[in-house]
């Protein structure tokens, strides 16, 4: 009985010791802005801010999993009313939400690149969103993290089949 307690005791130390070694996921809370780069209405959108999670996935390579959810809002508008050549009105963006998944690559500790898809949520419509991006840390701890990143938004004006485009700028914080 006295060699069991110190071996458990052992084992128990060991397993905390291995699990705050690497953490399964890292979870970052963002604040963005966004500046539209094209856009069917591009005048009534011109730039947006918001919030989002990201989520790695932690494994041992320089792949990782990567989810992201982000909600925007775009408040600046120009009260120029557009149609399109069909006398329908083009929308202005108002507030977008996207979900996209996809894989980023570690190459060090202090940087990262990203490709993630899937779906935008725009004005009750569902669009195919890209967003590509280069992450960077501000710390070997990685507790702060910056993004510069494109967002493609396909096929938003109907008619045309025009794309929305913009550039994002976020700093994240490391949630858990």
């Amino acid at each position: 009985m006295k060699r069991i307690i110190p071996f458990l005791l052992v084992c128990f130390l060991l397993v905390q010791v291995s699990t705050k070694a690497q953490k399964k996921v890292s979870t970052y809370l963002f604040a963005q802005y966004n500046n539209t780069v094209y856009d069917a209405s591009k005048g009534n959108n011109p730039w947006g801010m918001g919030a989002g999670i990201q989520i790695f996935f932690n494994n041992k390579t320089k792949f990782k999993p990567t989810i992201e959810f982000t909600a925007d809002t775009y408040p600046e508008d120009d009260k120029v009313f557009r149609l399109e050549a069909n006398g329908k009105p083009i929308d202005d963006l108002g507030s977008m939400a996207n979900l996209f998944v996809g894989s980023s690559f570690h190459p060090t500790e202090k940087i990262y690149f990203s490709l993630i898809a899937g779906p935008s949520f725009v004005n009750g419509n569902t669009y195919f969103g890209l967003k590509p991006s280069f992450g960077f840390y501000f710390s070997n701890n990685q507790r702060w993290t910056g993004k510069l990143s494109f967002i493609n938004i396909f096929n938003r004006d109907e008619l045309t089949k025009e794309d929305f485009g913009s550039m994002s700028f976020a700093i994240g914080l490391k949630l858990f």
